[in-house]
């Protein structure tokens, strides 16, 4: 059975920092490109950034200030976020896409708020 479980959100004030983590199972994580997307209320689901096998990929609001960093060896993907901004507040939720197959986590809430 696939799961991608994250976990870390919360409310966090304006400069703050998060992590996020998604722990992935019952797939080959190594094999998989792994995302994180987010969606704020009213707005369609954006991705933030994308770990694919010999390269990274961000947003551009988020460059500089956000990092996606993956551990095979644990299957898990983390959202480092620092210098959080209100703007950021939204739904993140992770995604894994492989050889015929996509996953999503069922999404975790960020509130940037002072």
């Amino acid at each position: 059975q696939v799961q991608l479980v994250e976990s870390g959100g919360g409310l966090v004030q304006p400069g703050g920092s998060l992590r996020l983590s998604c722990a992935a199972s019952g797939f080959t994580f190594r094999s998989y490109a792994m995302g994180w997307y987010r969606q704020a209320p009213g707005k369609e689901r954006e991705l933030v950034a994308i770990s694919r096998v010999g390269s990274t990929n961000y947003a551009d609001s988020v460059k500089g200030r956000f990092a996606i960093l993956r551990d095979n060896a644990k299957n898990t993907v983390y959202l480092q976020m620092n210098s959080l901004k209100p703007e950021d507040t939204a739904v993140y939720y992770c995604k894994a896409v492989g050889p015929g197959h996509v996953y999503w986590g069922q999404g975790t809430q960020v509130t940037v708020s002072s």
